[in-house]
């Protein structure tokens, strides 16, 4: 199980890594800031690029905020930025 630090731009262009800023990922995300579809797509964005079910990634913090803490299930924090760092 791994705990990471988020921050999201939603209405970006395209769903993409942007990099690791300290102890910060920054991802942008097509979905809007509005209704949670931003949540779920960066559960789904996740899901896919960490190559796990998207049951093992859990928003902990930051529901209505850009800077958020999630965590993944099933994976140590070496693999997740390793993965991460491939999907740049």
């Amino acid at each position: 199980m791994t705990t990471l630090r988020f921050h999201i731009a939603p209405n970006a262009k395209v769903d993409s890594v942007v990099g690791e800023y300290g102890a910060v990922i920054e991802i942008k995300l097509r979905a809007p800031a509005v209704d949670g579809k931003a949540n779920t797509a960066l559960r789904s964005f996740l899901s896919k690029e960490l190559k796990t079910a998207e049951r093992q990634i859990v928003l902990e913090r930051g529901h209505k905020s850009r800077n958020k803490i999630i965590r993944i299930d099933g994976l140590r924090d070496e693999e997740v930025l390793s993965r991460l760092r491939l999907a740049e």
